[in-house]
């Protein structure tokens, strides 16, 4: 066979397609060239706006000198003082004394903030973004010493304030810090064909001052979730912290100040307090509070609300949960790692948690084997900081706790773990309740209708694995905060019980995910009502003001009453009639309907 020539017709087909082959490369790498240097001067630009974190330095709060203090029986009161006696949940160690504010330390602090917030109020979302991004730089430089201060005041370990304070605290500062100004632009609105003429816009626009009234069980994020969302809207803040966590509170608050103050802007706007119940009122009934967000309790709530009402002040509430994990026969073949969930969702933070896991329901198919695969996991389960359930804040609900097992247990269900208060031979002043396991529990007894709020796994077995015997025991106990829902996500019966679940949330074969995303975080039902978190969450802080303006103003088009309609009326048929045609020709469903209100009209007129 001859060798080709360049003569060939083959020969100069191949030459002429290397040809082209080098000149598509070269202009792919031409295009690749410039978009790249596009990518990079539009990186530059997006520097160049974007303020550097500053570094600040908090110091951590001082412990009493003279070594550690052991308090034989630890309480918030002491008789003699009004002062809060601060002590730590895993040893009894004693931290301090914390003066409570008075209603006049309150509307000192009220005003303070109202001061701060009036010149606050002007800053641009550049302006406060920067703030929130040194706030997020200072958190992930000084973690283990938040973590570190947590668990000596709240009595979680070192990984629970790990996931339960960092984690989510700086999940909700990055989401603020690039989806929270998109939240509170202006929204351009519709309008309708009466009204063409017409643009609408919703503004969202700073409160003032509101408050935060929240729990002891996340002492950091507790109190940076409502400073991080009040402040990006525009508003100055007041958090009451717990009384059983108030040791850390002055230092959480500093660490928010300190970047206001990195920036230069004035710390007042961000207060903290601590009071016993009777002051409470005062701050929630206060005229100069402009909205309330409370998390805690559905007894203390009650009177939060009516404090509230008193001066007409909008309250969102989150009083915590009775939360399903509903196993699906489908996920028999999942069971190994969905045991992993269902503990770290029923023991994180000791239990104490409003979107733990305080009711698995298990389908028939699945019950046995489940009960089976967690029996040995909870009973291999140790006490103590640096072991795997930390303590609880407090021994107050040791009996109540005690007598739902106890109650249960006669009532037909097994223990087959725990149960009981814990006495730690290390720490015998801390306040320790043992990893309990309780299964065939029924939807009618009390364990599976109250809120356990500590160490305590709960197994129901469904009727049937149909979504609406599911359904029937996931929705029993009043309540509706989270819910989480696991098998295959082919299987009908998962996407039947998702929508079927009475929860403000919904994880899919996971656990509270919905909250470390950022989605509207709140309850239904005896759970609370209104959002906090995600878009919901920020423009429930505002004043959300609709504003209707002349689309063609400048032209001289603008809102005319037709003499019809004009006072004193002349003819109150034809005016009727008028009126009558305007809503025919703006709203009738077919042609042959705005033609009788176009006829309607030039009668009436």
């Amino acid at each position: 066979m001859p060798t080709p020539t360049v003569s060939s017709p083959f020969a100069y087909a191949t030459v002429a397609n290397k040809r082209d082959s080098l000149e598509d490369l070269k202009g792919l790498l031409t295009r690749v060239f410039w978009s790249s240097l596009s990518i990079l001067v539009l990186y530059l630009f997006y520097i160049s706006r974007t303020v550097s974190p500053k570094r600040y330095k908090v110091p951590a709060p001082k412990l009493p000198e003279g070594g550690p203090q052991i308090l034989e029986s630890p309480s918030s009161k002491v008789p003699g003082t009004t002062a809060i006696q601060c002590y730590a949940p895993a040893t009894g160690q004693f931290l301090g004394f914390v003066n409570p504010s008075t209603p006049a330390g309150i509307d000192r602090a009220i005003a303070s903030a109202s001061a701060a917030q009036q010149k606050w109020a002007q800053t641009s979302f550049h302006e406060r973004r920067a703030v929130l991004r040194t706030l997020l730089q200072h958190v992930l430089d000084n973690q283990e010493q938040i973590c570190r201060v947590s668990s000596l005041d709240s009595g979680k370990t070192m990984l629970d304030a790990q996931l339960g304070e960092i984690l989510v605290t700086v999940e909700k500062l990055q989401w603020t810090i690039k989806h929270g100004e998109k939240a509170l632009r202006p929204s351009k609105r519709p309008t309708n064909l009466l009204m063409t003429y017409k643009k609408n816009k919703v503004l969202y626009e700073p409160l003032g001052v509101v408050a935060a009234l929240v729990s002891w069980n996340y002492p950091f994020h507790n109190l940076m979730g409502p400073i991080i969302s009040s402040i990006f809207a525009g508003n100055g803040v007041l958090v009451k912290v717990s009384e059983q966590t108030c040791w850390s509170a002055a230092y959480y608050t500093s660490i928010a100040r300190g970047a206001l103050v990195a920036h230069g802007h004035d710390p007042a706007l961000v207060q903290s307090a601590v009071c016993w119940p009777q002051a409470a009122g005062h701050l929630t009934s206060h005229p100069g509070i402009a909205h309330v967000t409370f998390i805690g309790s559905r007894p203390v709530c009650h009177h939060v609300a009516a404090s509230a009402a008193k001066s007409l002040t909008p309250v969102v509430a989150e009083l915590g949960g009775k939360d399903a994990a509903v196993v699906l026969d489908s996920a028999k073949n999942d069971l190994s790692r969905i045991v992993n969930v269902l503990m770290r969702g029923s023991f994180q933070a000791a239990g104490q948690n409003c979107i733990g896991i305080e009711r698995i329901i298990a389908a028939p198919g699945v019950y046995d084997k489940l009960v089976e695969m967690l029996e040995p996991r909870v009973k291999a389960l140790r006490l103590g900081l640096d072991k795997d359930v930390g303590a609880m804040v407090c021994d107050t609900s040791f009996s109540r706790l005690e007598k739902l097992v106890e109650d249960a247990v006669a009532q037909g269900a097994r223990l087959l773990a725990g149960g009981k208060r814990y006495k730690h031979p290390d720490h015998p002043s801390g306040f320790y309740f043992t990893p309990t396991l309780i299964v065939d529990v029924t939807p009618d007894m009390a364990i599976a209708n109250e809120e356990c709020f500590g160490p305590i796994m709960t197994i129901l077995r469904a009727p049937s694995g149909s979504a609406e015997d599911l359904l029937y025991v996931a929705n029993a106990p009043d309540f509706g905060l989270g819910a989480s829902v696991y098998g295959k996500d082919s299987d009908p019966v998962l996407q039947a019980v998702v929508r079927g679940i009475r929860a403000g949330g919904v994880a899919v074969n996971d656990f509270a995910v919905f909250y470390a995303v950022q989605l509207p975080f709140g309850g239904v039902g005896g759970s609370g009502y209104g959002r906090f978190a995600g878009e919901e969450g920020l423009r429930g802080l505002c004043n959300i003001k609709s504003v209707c303006e002349d689309r063609w103003g400048s032209w001289g088009i603008r809102t005319g009453i037709p003499p019809p309609a004009q006072y004193p009326i002349r003819d109150q048929d034809g005016a009727w009639r008028f009126a009558k045609g305007i809503v025919g020709v703006g709203y009738a469903l077919g042609l042959e309907g705005k033609v009788r209100g176009v006829m309607d009209i030039l009668r009436g007129g």
